[in-house]
């Protein structure tokens, strides 16, 4: 009963973030703010699905399952490196933002 409630838990989590992280990516006005929906939040909603698959195949078969470790740990390594190397990318390529830079200290409008 437990397993089932913290399961569900992991899951609504992880469809929540990745259902957050898809309207972000679908939403958001420049390639640069876009590129925080899929790294950030659907990574966080893939990882909760994955530990609800933890959980579930783990109790199931009555030992850990390590399958879900592994893609887990693979998601959380590669995620963030793809989203530095695509935001290289856009820089070289020169591709501009919308949204205005913040202004530096003692800068006047």
């Amino acid at each position: 009963m437990v397993s089932e409630i913290l399961v569900s838990f992991f899951l609504l989590v992880g469809a929540s973030f990745a259902l957050i992280g898809s309207i972000g990516l679908a939403r958001l006005p420049d390639f640069f703010t876009r590129l925080h929906g899929p790294t950030k939040s659907t990574t966080l909603g893939v990882g909760g699905m994955l530990a609800a698959s933890l959980i579930y195949f783990s109790i199931r078969a009555d030992e850990l399952s390590l399958h879900e470790l592994l893609v887990s740990l693979f998601l959380f390594m590669t995620a963030p490196v793809s989203a530095h190397l695509l935001a290289k990318a856009a820089l070289h390529r020169k591709v501009h933002s919308i949204v205005p830079l913040p202004k530096k200290r003692g800068q006047r409008k």
